[in-house]
């Protein structure tokens, strides 16, 4: 039986893709990466609660039915 392990990794893994950020981006460049990801997932978060929450129905404009049209 043949299983997915393309997607399994292990702490080296891991290790050796932080040591390479770390390279790459340096020190300080990390922390501020990081706290950008963060609230672009807050945000993205935030968009969906606002989207699934109904929409407050406005009855001012809109015409009633009861009323009775005059010819």
């Amino acid at each position: 039986m043949y299983t997915l392990t393309i997607l399994a990794l292990s702490w080296q893994h891991i290790l050796i893709v932080a040591i390479i950020l770390l390279l790459l981006f340096g020190g300080k460049k990390i922390p501020e990466l990081m706290r950008g990801m963060g609230s672009g997932i807050k945000e993205f978060k935030d968009a969906i609660k606002e989207e699934d929450k109904p929409e407050a129905k406005t009855t001012e404009n809109t015409p009633s039915n009861d009323t009775p049209k005059s010819n």
